[in-house]
């Protein structure tokens, strides 16, 4: 891949906590616009690769790149969440007392800061940007429900809207297709495969269906370091993933 169509770049990333290598030398690219699936056993390092990424883990030694020249381990969260990248962790959290619109105001509103908002009316652009994000999502005819009378698929999907409201540039989820609907599920696939045409998503997942469903390359962590890399039915094969991961 070239360097230009690269994102997010590690080079030998290590994490170290109390002596147990949480990562171990990890190495691997995402590109622009692509969606990547990362999969492993409990213990692979995968929460921890999004901790180190997002700057909430310090890494004791790697490269860590973000749009070619961003060195994020000179970086914390919040400069972090600034160059465009947004997490998403496995448990929803939106505002369940307001309405699924206002969830995503109050995400839009969030680049502002508290001064700005305080004085601020909502413009034509915003209310289009935020019809986009409502079709996006699938909560049009959702739109004036509390969020709190979401199913919890729709609250995944609610979160998603509040985190693409910041356009980042790549997007972490943390296993969106957990205690899903089936319908749900696939309908989440079709959300990330039409996010993935104008961001770069990587996605955290054990639902090796859901993970068949994106139709994307996948990345298997074992023991913090990459094990295998490519097509689902190629780290399928693999008979080091299934040893570690699959065959389980």
């Amino acid at each position: 891949m070239a360097k230009a169509e690269t994102l997010l770049y590690l080079d030998g990333v290590s994490v170290s906590f109390d002596g147990f290598k949480a990562l171990n030398n990890l190495s691997f690219l995402i590109g622009r616009n692509e969606m990547r699936a990362i999969i492993g056993p409990n213990g692979a390092g995968k929460t921890t690769m999004m901790d180190v990424i997002t700057g909430k883990t310090r890494p004791d030694e790697g490269e860590l790149r973000f749009d070619g020249k961003i060195d994020l381990t000179a970086h914390d969260e919040a400069e972090i969440a600034g160059f465009g990248i947004g997490r998403k962790f496995q448990k929803p959290t939106v505002f369940e007392n307001q309405s699924v619109r206002d969830n995503l105001m109050l995400a839009l509103k969030a680049l502002r800061g508290p001064f700005a908002t305080l004085f601020h009316r909502d413009d034509d652009a915003e209310r289009s940007r935020i019809d986009t994000l409502l079709a996006t999502i699938r909560l049009t005819a959702r739109r004036d429900d509390l969020a709190g009378d979401l199913s919890h698929g729709q609250k995944q999907w609610l979160e998603i809207g509040m985190l693409l409201a910041q356009d980042p540039e790549l997007l972490l989820i943390d296993e969106p297709a957990a205690g899903m609907t089936d319908a749900e599920t696939a309908a989440t696939a079709d959300l990330l495969r039409e996010i993935s045409k104008t961001h770069s998503v990587v996605v955290v997942e054990h639902d090796m269906a859901f993970v068949r469903a994106l139709g994307v390359k996948v990345t298997v962590l074992h023991e913090g370091s990459v094990l295998a890399e490519g097509s689902l039915d190629h780290v399928s094969n693999d008979r080091r993933v299934i040893d570690v991961y699959l065959g389980r």
